[in-house]
């Protein structure tokens, strides 16, 4: 019999007092920032949706074709009996893995991770009803701070697709290998996706595309900040950049200040000044090579066990285990 249940680790204004802290520091900080996870309410959803349909857009595409032709093989040697999915969202690349695992006869339970109950309550109740047997645990929480999962069957695959780990600094990412590492049992795997170094006219090209989508995604952060905390920032202020830093090998997409302005944030009581030219960072999409991404998790004690990429070697799936 299959069951869906939510379970909420997050206070119910998490996300509310998070924006309050992220803004004060990030607008008061020398450059200014914000992290990218700001870009998503609905309609930010709806304009990543759309990037990832854009011709310039590699990524998605690269990631699916990839899942496509390795996902009988990723259950094959897995064995899970529990997918767990972090920042799980519409979990629609997540059919891939659900069909090879139940296909393999070993999948009981998948775990989306979000910190969107919403979407987790729209996403698990489809993939309830489309699987029956399948139990679905969904977990309301924020898997960079703290993963706390439920007691399901071993062996468990993490599955971290979209290569948002890239969107994690460099302490920030070895803190999060880390903290994921401590949760893995012997047998456990984690299934992750990195965008690979490549072409710079390329990379650049998939963060500024010419039909505009992604300008109006990373302007959206600014219409968050609007209606959750009062500020009057106007969008129409601020130009798209997307820039290939060489040294640090990621993308940053900031928001450039097209004149000398003030904006008002009445929630956090902050008057945020920009001089003509500034610019806020609002992504680090971070590249990534394969024996970096091996140092780095032997770092954190995972293995890195197998290594795939799509046809052209743009996007990568590694699939990684604790190392004992």
């Amino acid at each position: 019999m299959s069951t869906f249940t939510l379970t909420r680790q997050l206070p119910e204004d998490a996300t509310y007092a998070a924006l309050r802290a992220d803004v004060w520091t990030g607008l008061t900080a020398h450059p200014k920032w914000l992290p990218p996870k700001w870009f998503y309410d609905a309609r930010g959803s709806e304009l990543f949706e759309e990037i990832t349909r854009l011709p310039e857009y590699y990524p998605a595409r690269a990631e699916r074709a990839v899942l496509c032709r390795e996902s009988s093989a990723i259950a094959a040697e897995t064995g899970a009996r529990t997918l767990v999915e972090l920042g799980s969202g519409s979990s629609e690349k997540t059919r891939l893995l659900i069909d090879a695992l139940r296909a393999a006869g070993t999948l009981t339970d998948y775990v989306p991770v979000d910190v969107s109950g919403s979407a987790l309550q729209r996403a698990g109740r489809v993939l309830h009803a489309d699987y029956p047997g399948l139990t679905v645990h969904a977990l309301v929480a924020d898997f960079t701070v703290r993963l706390d999962l439920p007691p399901t069957a071993g062996p468990r695959l993490v599955a971290f697709l979209g290569s948002t780990i890239g969107n994690l600094l460099p302490t920030e990412r070895a803190a999060f290998l880390s903290s994921l590492r401590a949760t893995l049992r012997p047998g456990d795997a984690l299934l992750l996706g990195t965008d690979l170094v490549k072409d710079e006219q390329l990379l650049v090209a998939a963060y500024n595309d010419a039909s505009g989508v992604t300008a109006d995604f990373n302007k959206n952060v600014l219409a968050v900040v609007h209606r959750e905390l009062g500020a009057d920032f106007d969008p129409d202020d601020f130009d798209h950049v997307a820039v290939w830093n060489r040294e640090q090998e990621w993308i940053e997409m900031r928001l450039r200040a097209r004149t000398a302005l003030t904006g008002t944030i009445p929630a956090v009581g902050l008057a945020v000044r920009f001089a003509e030219g500034e610019e806020l960072r609002t992504e680090v999409s971070a590249k990534f090579r394969e024996p970096g991404l091996r140092s780095e998790l032997a770092d954190a004690g995972l293995k890195l066990t197998h290594w795939w990429t799509d046809s052209e070697g743009r996007f990568a799936l590694s699939l990684a285990q604790p190392d004992s």
